[in-house]
């Protein structure tokens, strides 16, 4: 974000709005940015008032990652678009093994947004990155028409480094390895769509929304190599990321649905929906294949971290020149876990 000497009036929280002005490059942009990003996001890297930022990293291989938020609504239980937008924009990186380093953000604004809502959201950015110990260090902002944009849409990336020797890739996945899985499924979505269809039930549907690096990183102390690759079940969920390591690796996958944690209130939410909890997306979960010798030390990391308190080994890679996904339901039938024909929750995230 660029930095200019503020001017003029403070923005008026609790009646304003964004206007084209916001994003003309004068004072009414300098004013916002001063007033919304740079307090939300304050520190060092900011403050320097560069069109980017320099900063030193350890040896070792870096990884990348490049996101975009339109999710809908904006606010939802347990979240928003910018707490959501650090813990996916993390987790990418996290996927890796890796420690994330820092982030930017940039925001396309539609005018007439209200301010008041732009500072909650970026208020929120801001704390989720404190949170999780990765600044957000740079980024643009600009507005369009009114009804040329939902409210506002986030794009992030982040830039994080891998530990030597840690390879984790969605080819690697070996006949023999178990798939973990770090918690229950379908929170996210279900909490997402309870909102936007003002849906009310008697226990609270909240997004699983997080940050996953600390809980992979201690999975990588304890097993290191021993972890074949790492996903997060975002979009298309838990089905679609095993379907997508299946081809990838080129194996099949046979998963048990009764170990597959689910939360009561979920299943009931689904069933009400017509959704399957599968196929729902989530925001603080991972799927982890591991090689089986590896699995109990794995698993007992996992549940000695709050994220990862109700781990469970869910399922194993097999051969299978088909690559299918195959589940042995909770009657002891057997059904294909495809891939979706179509996008069971819209902007989900």
């Amino acid at each position: 974000m660029n930095k200019h000497e503020p001017f003029g009036r403070k923005l008026d929280f609790r009646n304003g709005r964004v206007d084209l002005s916001h994003g003309s490059g004068g004072r009414a942009m300098a004013r916002l940015i001063a007033d919304v990003f740079h307090t939300a996001f304050d520190n060092d890297w900011l403050r320097a008032g560069n069109d980017q930022s320099a900063f030193d990293v350890d040896a070792g291989r870096m990884v990348m990652t490049t996101d975009g938020y339109v999710v809908s609504p904006l606010f939802f239980p347990g979240g928003d678009i910018g707490r959501l937008a650090v813990h996916g924009t993390i987790n990418d990186i996290a996927m890796a093994g890796a420690r994330p380093l820092h982030m930017s953000a940039s925001f396309i604004i539609e005018e007439g947004f209200p301010l008041a809502d732009l500072r909650r959201i970026a208020e929120s950015m801001g704390e989720a990155s404190r949170e999780a110990g990765v600044p957000i260090i740079t980024g643009d902002t600009k507005v369009v028409e009114r009804g040329k944009a939902d409210g506002v849409f986030i794009s992030t990336a982040c830039v994080g480094v891998v530990p030597s020797g840690l390879e984790l890739s969605g080819d690697k996945a070996r006949p023999g390895d178990v798939v973990l899985l770090s918690g229950s499924i379908g929170d996210h979505g279900v909490a997402v769509m309870s909102r936007r269809e003002n849906l009310a039930f008697e226990t609270a549907v909240v997004s699983d929304t997080a940050a996953l690096h600390d809980l992979v990183a201690r999975m990588v102390d304890v097993a290191g190599a021993s972890i074949r690759l790492m996903r997060d079940p975002t979009r298309g969920g838990l089905a679609a990321t095993l379907n997508e390591i299946a081809h990838q690796s080129r194996v099949g996958v046979r998963i048990e649905e009764a170990s597959i944690p689910v939360k009561p209130q979920v299943a009931a939410a689904c069933e009400l929906l017509g959704l399957d909890p599968l196929f729902v997306a989530n925001e603080g979960k991972l799927v982890a294949i591991v090689e089986r010798e590896a699995a109990e030390s794995v698993l007992a990391a996992m549940r000695a971290h709050r994220l990862g308190k109700d781990a469970a080994l869910v399922g194993e890679i097999v051969d299978d020149d088909h690559c299918f996904v195959q589940m042995t339901t909770a009657f002891g039938g057997g059904r294909i876990v495809d891939w979706l024909s179509g996008e069971q929750l819209p902007r989900i995230c």
